[in-house]
């Protein structure tokens, strides 16, 4: 069995054992050091993502399947969309190649034989035509296989294979099954680069821990909201101090350190960042390896500069984790603002609709759906609360809603050139034409993807969604 050291790194390079360090600054990390040293992955009670996911219509659980099997509302795909297509497309820019792959293979093939055999794992089966099938818990397998058909030298690495896997399955157990926290069905953008030697290797490193903090803080978490963990073995943490004291820095705050004496698992370093809810459960999020195995165990070669044959040195990246995870972890952030007085909301790019309009009188309806309609056009998520609710009553259900920006059209907006906003997020109302609105929004929404609403627009059009 493999025996773990714990510790804790500064950025000051000071490495201190957990029993001696100083938590009283640190009270997520302490929860993250707590939370691996008991390996506790039930739960007592539900967090409070769980009814807000239900409360807001993004997500449910679906009875009719297998447990850790969600269904998702049209405001949940849009904003599962909406993550799938910027992780993609940042993973695209940072040189990733896209593929797709399908999701089960034999389990008595060669590569998966020796996988299992040292790494057993929580995977569904299926019998099928006298094979043992699997279903895929990682794009590793697929990316891995489709590798091994490449003829690759050294001057094409790092080459960088991607894939949003939608989905992949790992049968967790039925007690860690809570919300969009832990599921046995979730989507993973994971990206393998395969490099020449361990310098190539660690450069590519470096650009995906960046890479993987830019894209989790444009989801909406920031520093403060997530801990890091490296784990690393000990020949490797000796032969790269400065290496790895460089990602501490980065990160601006102690991490949780776990060292191996020896190379149990596939990798030599494994980095990632945490988040921690609000029952003290820390969730992992963007990731990044280092495998020294894999390239040797499905025959991944590459030529060298000496037209000899070589493996290579394998990254397992995932810049964001789960998009289901990211969006439990924004859950679980609004719930947490909640509680200490703040108005949770989701990034304006992410909110399912980003400007309500709303006549105060059947009269002043043309006007707001000629408005609604100049708004939707510059890209822009609106809709129309046009029931026969008091004003009061509408506005109430908005702000429910969580929607940022709400336009009341009365006598006085319709003769004016300029619209009085109530913006949610900071508290205010105030007046802007229509294109210093549009403006603004933008400025917000700058270098996002965009989709349209996925609801009627007209509020009286909508079923009622019983969650």
């Amino acid at each position: 069995k493999i025996k773990s050291f714990w510790h804790i790194l500064s950025p000051d390079g000071k490495m201190t054992e957990l029993s001696n360090f100083d938590f009283k600054n640190h009270q997520n990390l302490e929860a993250l050091a707590k939370y691996e040293a008991t390996k506790k992955r039930s739960v007592d009670e539900p967090p409070p993502h769980v009814s807000l996911m239900k409360k807001l219509a993004i997500a449910d659980y679906e009875p009719a399947s297998d447990s850790g099997n969600m269904r998702f509302y049209p405001n949940g795909r849009l904003i599962k969309s909406l993550m799938e297509h910027y992780v993609t497309e940042r993973v695209k820019e940072y040189g990733g190649y896209e593929v797709e792959t399908p999701i089960m293979y034999d389990s008595h093939h060669p590569s998966m034989e020796s996988y299992f055999n040292r790494f057993p794992a929580r995977q569904y089966n299926i019998q099928s035509e006298g094979k043992h099938l699997f279903l895929r818990f990682a794009a590793c397998f697929g990316q891995f296989l489709m590798a091994s058909d490449f003829q690759m030298s050294y001057k094409h690495l790092p080459y960088r294979l991607y894939e949003l896997t939608r989905y992949s399955f790992r049968r967790e157990q039925s007690g860690e099954l809570v919300g969009l926290r832990r599921l046995r069905a979730f989507t993973m953008p994971d990206c393998h680069s395969f490099c020449k030697d361990m310098p190539q290797a660690i450069d590519e490193l470096k650009k995906r821990f960046d890479l993987s903090k830019e894209i989790i803080h444009e989801l909406g978490l920031d520093d403060q909201d997530y801990e890091m963990a490296i784990r690393f073995t000990e020949e490797f943490y000796n032969q790269n101090k400065e290496i790895i004291l460089e990602f501490v820095k980065k990160q601006g705050k102690p991490v949780l350190v776990e060292m191996w004496k020896e190379k149990f698992f596939y990798y030599v370093l494994k980095w990632e960042f945490n988040y921690i809810d609000n029952l003290g459960k820390a969730s992992a999020l963007s990731t990044d390896q280092i495998d020294v195995e894999n390239g040797q165990r499905y025959g991944i070669e590459f030529i060298d500069e000496n037209n000899k044959p070589q493996y290579p040195i394998i990254l397992h990246n995932s810049p964001s984790g789960a998009i289901e995870r990211v969006i439990y972890a924004l859950l679980e952030k609004a719930a947490k603002n909640a509680k200490e007085g703040k108005k949770p909301q989701f990034p304006l790019w992410l909110s399912p609709t980003q400007v309500r309009v709303i006549p105060l009188q059947e009269e002043f309806l043309e006007f707001s759906k000629n408005l609604a309609s100049k708004i939707s056009q510059n890209d822009v998520r609106v809709d129309i609360d046009d029931r026969n609710e008091s004003i009061g009553k509408r506005i109430r259900e908005a702000e429910k809603d969580w929607i940022q920006y709400i336009l009341v059209i009365g006598e006085k907006e319709v003769n004016s050139e300029n619209l009085s906003i109530r913006d949610r997020k900071t508290g205010d109302i105030h007046e802007l034409s229509l294109q210093a609105f549009l403006d603004e929004i933008k400025n917000q929404t700058k270098g996002k993807p965009f989709s349209k609403l996925n609801l009627p627009m007209y509020l009286s059009q909508r079923p009622q969604i019983m969650v």
